[in-house]
């Protein structure tokens, strides 16, 4: 006896279900997801016609469904659309909707014999003859070989009748959702290898570090239950990466520490597989230093470093943290532009006059509910915003390491003990250094 498939869903996405009229498609839908969530083009021909099997109508019913698909997607709604969606050209268009919202695709086939197809429209008045159906068995053989290549996350092919009709689904968490987790935090910025001032940072905000046989610091823990949350950027430049790496790993394994994915953590784990990287701003040294450390470690790193999210979302949507920040439209959205601009961003298309490109300066028109706590980008001093807050005030430049606690809101920093690297364009900022040092103190 055949186990049940168990179809993994996201909790935010666009499923298209794809078969014939007949397959079971709606009757899977109605089993499976609220009615609410489900876009059907018949229905959407009931509504401009009186009659769902009315194929007259069917270019104005698509175009209510794709209205209602839009809409859903901007609202962050899941959303399931029940039609034959059998041509490539069709589901090309519903792409194009969920890449413009930033949601993932699913695509859920079913592949039922042509046989029953026919023998299950017969029974119904309102569905097509035999001849559509065949047309549409053909066309899903000819358009499905390759759903991935088209765009879909992910793909999910259900065969014959038995399991179309015993398959389960299982909602999947996105990566970015943590809104369960309500802190208190304490929110760091870029670390770039300056072990000693994140040991000192975390024992002034109050956590007693945990250290292995030979002194090295493996984990941190906060008496109130504190968490810290890094934000990226562990790595390259400063004097000790393993060191840092070994203390956040520790950390995150623990639950004593969330951590999002920096840029200079992208860029290690695609050298540390093998792909071809300049070995530019640090990574030169990160990888000196990493070469002093055994294949364990090194591969421990690739794996950690891989998985870290590009963004999470707080306290009940209250607080957001992203290495280079992120507008509200981007927060709890999951697509290839979202990821890019957490890590590096977003540029004016413009460079500055030392060849580096400008960047837009998105916290400046922020207007969303939630608190976007960042780096990424060296400030003189850490300073609110329109709700954000940049917390990388470039210790590895000679600056200092700043935290934030939160909900508190009150700043905690220590100095860096020496300049360690020349940063490519001065810190952002007004404020003198002696002003800086006086709030912070």
């Amino acid at each position: 006896m055949s186990s049940t498939r168990t179809l993994e869903l996201p909790e935010l996405a666009l499923i298209l279900l794809i078969g014939p009229s007949g397959s079971g498609k709606s009757t899977f839908a109605a089993r499976h997801f609220e009615p609410t969530r489900v876009v059907s083009s018949d229905r959407c021909r009931a509504l401009v016609s009186d009659d769902p099997g009315d194929q007259d109508a069917t270019p104005a019913a698509f175009e209510v469904l794709h209205t209602i698909v839009d809409k859903r997607l901007a609202a962050r709604r899941t959303t399931v659309v029940d039609a034959t969606n059998v041509r490539a050209g069709e589901r090309q268009s519903l792409l194009r909707v969920a890449k413009e919202h930033d949601v993932p695709t699913v695509a859920v086939v079913f592949d039922v014999p042509e046989q029953l197809c026919i023998t299950r429209n017969a029974a119904r008045t309102d569905k097509p003859g035999a001849e559509v159906v065949r047309k549409h068995h053909g066309e899903l053989r000819k358009s499905t070989n390759d759903l991935r290549g088209e765009g879909f996350h992910r793909v999910h092919v259900l065969s014959g009748e038995r399991e179309t009709e015993s398959a389960g689904i299982e909602w999947t968490r996105l990566r970015s959702n943590a809104r369960e987790e309500h802190g208190p935090f304490d929110v760091i910025g870029d670390v770039h290898g300056c072990r000693a001032e994140l040991e000192e940072l975390l024992e002034r905000l109050g956590y007693h570090l945990r250290r292995d046989g030979n002194g090295a610091s493996v984990d941190a823990e906060h008496p109130l239950g504190r968490r810290a949350v890094l934000l990226g950027d562990l790595v390259d430049r400063g004097p000790d990466t393993p060191g840092t790496l070994r203390l956040a790993m520790g950390m995150a394994e623990s639950g004593n520490a969330l951590i999002v994915m920096g840029n200079h953590e992208n860029k290690l784990v695609k050298v540390l597989d093998g792909r071809r990287v300049k070995m530019t701003h640090g990574l030169e040294l990160t990888m000196e230093q990493l070469s002093e450390t055994d294949e364990d470690f090194r591969e421990l790193v690739r794996r950690f470093c891989g998985e870290l999210p590009e963004h999470y979302v707080l306290d009940g949507g209250e607080l957001v943290v992203a290495h280079a920040g992120l507008p509200e439209y981007y927060q709890g959205r999951d697509s290839g532009r979202v990821r890019a601009f957490a890590l590096y961003g977003s540029t004016t298309g413009e460079t500055d006059e030392a060849g580096l490109p400008v960047r837009y300066p998105w916290a400046r028109d922020y207007r969303g509910s939630a608190i976007v706590l960042y780096g990424h980008t060296p400030v003189s001093s850490a300073e609110w915003l329109n709700r954000t807050m940049c917390l990388d005030t470039g210790c590895v430049f000679g600056g200092r390491l700043t935290a934030l606690r939160y909900p508190e809101g009150e700043l905690e920093s220590v100095p860096a003990k020496q300049h360690y690297s020349r940063p490519a364009r001065p810190r952002a900022g007004t404020d003198d250094e002696a002003a800086t040092e006086r709030r912070n103190r």
